[in-house]
């Protein structure tokens, strides 16, 4: 009997608060139910549908005191006004950060003439699908690190596994693409480049067997040893090269993918070294595009003849213009040429490839899907694409290669995988040194500059207004095979 009262009266309750629901509430209430179970069928999973009770009650019926603080007075009310509007702002950001696309600066000139130091991007996640969050309790304005407080902007756990949602298309050659650092996942906190695997490469060649060990004793020059889960990790944005399932291979700096040399636009750079009679005027350098950073205020060196050099990266039409000028002194030549290059330290680190920068032997695209057969040879390519991104325990017991405890000459890869390098060829660190991209750490694509400044020139006269909402990848449709 007292259930059956119990029952009704909740019931009328019930009833009782949807009446005097306001018809303006309704309104709010089915917008934005509508685009709440949009968004649950775009993420394929029905459990998250019971979210949509939460909905109700905020909107309708009120069983949890939303507003409890509307009822309060004195600055109490004021404070908490505000408190209620910044985390509404924040939720919002948060889904927009997450789902639809984000802002991105350009830290280096990896990408020029592309994309300029200083470019503030907008990019574009829905375009290749956007991910869901796989750190989902983090702070939406800060990639790993809150500004000032200098502490971690997210909580590890939990990790939710990688899943991407359904996107407009996939990754195309010539996209310019945001990803995060693949060999992120381990930083030392005081150094940020090279990356820490790099340095354990350099540690290991000058007799440190154990550079981890070596790294955590010595905090004073390495700080702590951070590990960031993937979508934590930092944001770096190149140009897709190789894509799944390809054969890519590089000699003498021209890329060849399945055989095939493919077309490059003319704002590829390289770096030449110029013979000078002397100093260059910053504002010749200004005109070919040469940032006064890439050039610095002077000739870099003397030789033993007494002939001064400059190292700068140059398009093939800036070339030209450069070779014209009456300070050049002798005949320019390619970086690599010279012997201001060195020839050491590429992907795959530590295996004896005897490939360098401008030179890389043929190699297979990981495809999802797709087997490859492991030989100890090819092995150094693709044992941290099994071990790391993939999650597998790979080890070489008396010359027979083990995935989880098996012995196994074949390997079918769960995900595909990307060659990613700069514009500027000869100032990115792409692929040629840390190797391919998973997909699971692709973030977007840039759409548009939203606004760019110019760190050579003076405070409010350094914004670039001919940028502001200019196309991020004009010559996209000029990488081809």
């Amino acid at each position: 009997m007292n259930e059956n009262k119990t029952e009704k009266s909740f019931l009328a309750d019930f009833r009782r608060r949807i009446r005097e629901t306001r018809a303006t509430r309704w309104v709010r209430f089915c917008i934005v139910s509508v685009l709440f179970f949009l968004w649950v069928i775009w993420m394929g999973n029905p459990w998250l549908s019971l979210i949509w009770l939460l909905l109700l009650d905020v909107y309708i019926t009120s069983y949890i005191p939303w507003t409890w603080w509307k009822k309060t007075k004195g600055p109490t009310r004021t404070l908490l006004s505000w408190l209620d509007a910044i985390i509404y702002a924040l939720v919002l950001v948060y889904i927009i950060f997450a789902f639809i696309g984000q802002n991105y600066k350009i830290p280096s000139s990896s990408l020029e003439k592309s994309l300029l130091v200083g470019d503030y991007l907008w990019v574009n996640k829905t375009l290749y699908g956007p991910r869901v969050p796989q750190t989902p309790l983090h702070f939406p304005l800060a990639q790993h690190t809150l500004p000032m407080l200098n502490t971690k902007s997210y909580i590890d756990n939990p990790q939710l596994a990688y899943h991407r949602l359904p996107g407009l298309r996939s990754i195309e050659r010539g996209d310019i693409v945001v990803f995060n650092f693949p060999t992120g996942d381990t930083v030392p906190e005081k150094i940020s480049n090279p990356d820490y695997y790099t340095i354990c490469h350099e540690l290991r060649k000058n007799g440190i067997d154990d550079p981890k060990a070596f790294i955590e004793q010595n905090p004073e020059k390495f700080g702590k040893l951070l590990v960031r889960p993937v979508d934590r990790r930092e944001n770096y944005v190149k140009r897709a090269i190789g894509l799944p399932g390809e054969r890519l291979q590089i000699k003498n700096d021209i890329i060849y993918i399945d055989g095939q040399p493919i077309a490059e636009p003319t704002n590829v750079q390289f770096n030449y070294i110029i013979p000078v009679s002397g100093r260059i005027a910053d504002e010749k350098w200004e005109s070919v595009s040469v940032r006064r950073e890439d050039h610095g205020f002077a000739p870099i060196t003397l030789d033993g003849d007494g002939h001064m050099f400059y190292n700068v990266p140059l398009t093939k039409d800036a070339l030209a213009t450069v070779k014209s000028w009456p300070e050049v002194s002798g005949p320019i030549i390619r970086e690599t040429e010279s012997g201001f290059y060195d020839l050491g330290g590429v992907w795959p680190l530590g295996a004896d490839t005897g490939w360098t920068r401008p030179d890389m032997g043929e190699f297979w695209i990981p495809q999802r899907g797709k087997t490859l057969h492991l030989t100890l040879n090819n092995l150094p390519l693709y044992e941290r694409v099994i071990r790391t991104y993939e999650g597998n325990t790979l080890e070489v017991v008396d010359g027979k290669i083990l995935i989880n405890g098996e012995p196994t000459e074949y390997y079918t890869f769960k995900m595909d995988y990307y060659w990613m390098m700069g514009d500027n060829r000869d100032r990115s660190l792409d692929s040629r040194y840390w190797g391919l991209v998973p997909e699971d750490h692709i973030v977007g694509s840039p759409m548009f500059v939203l606004i760019s400044f110019d760190e050579d020139r003076p405070m409010f006269r350094n914004i670039r207004t001919e940028r502001i909402l200019k196309n991020a990848n004009p010559d996209k449709d000029l990488w081809k095979k």
